[in-house]
This record gives structure tokens, sequence and C-alpha cells, in this order.
């Protein structure tokens, strides 16, 4: 059973930067696409960031020029890179990994801007 861990969140002030990454237990195959989602409380969860393993990524318009979704290991890590953090980033982050028809997810990193 593939689990993702997310990692690298915490509290920072606004203009800050955070990296977080997510890690599957396992070697992923067949990996179709690899992206970030949000929650922030009473809201719906919104996609941040997605990643095709072609090279091609997008974004929301929110954090465009600000976040970078990018992989190291493509089967098995993805990480967002955020920078001029603002308070309306403030969200539990939570990794998607899209493989052979299955998404999976983690329990996610909790984000909070503030000064």
């Amino acid at each position: 059973q593939v689990q993702l861990v997310e990692s690298g969140g915490g509290l920072v002030p606004p203009g800050d930067s955070l990296r977080l990454s997510c890690t599957a237990s396992l070697s992923i195959p067949n990996i179709e696409y690899m992206a970030w989602y949000r929650q922030a409380p009473g809201k719906q969860r919104e996609l941040v960031a997605a990643l095709r393993l072609t090279g091609e990524a997008r974004y929301r318009d929110s954090v465009k020029g600000r976040f970078t979704i990018s992989t190291d290991n493509p089967r098995r890590e993805v990480h967002l890179q955020m920078s001029s953090l603002k308070p309306e980033d403030t969200a539990l982050y939570i990794c998607n990994i899209g493989a052979g028809g299955t998404d999976y997810y983690g329990p996610g990193t909790q984000v909070t801007v503030s000064s």
C-alpha cells in the first residue's frame, strides 16, 4: 500500500519562503501527474499546482510566479517551492499523485503565514 507523507510546513511571516516535500513509501509506476492541493478552514480544497511527467506544469493564478512544483525523483517525490508567502496562503497543503487510474493523497502539512 503506497503512502504519501508531506513535510516542510510551518509558521512563517509574510514574504518568507518554504519548501514542501512529498515522499511516497514505495516507487510508484505509471505516474501520470503529481500535484499539490490546499485547504483552508471552512473552504473547499483547491488545486495549487500540478506537474505532468511530460514536464508541463500549471498553477492557480494566485500563486503564479511565487510557487514552483518540481520533482527530483519522478517515481517517489514531489516538491513545492513557495516564495513571497502571503497570509492567504495559509492552509493545509496536501500532496497528490495520480498513477494508473488511482489517486494517492497524503495527510497534509500545515502552512501558516502570519506576522
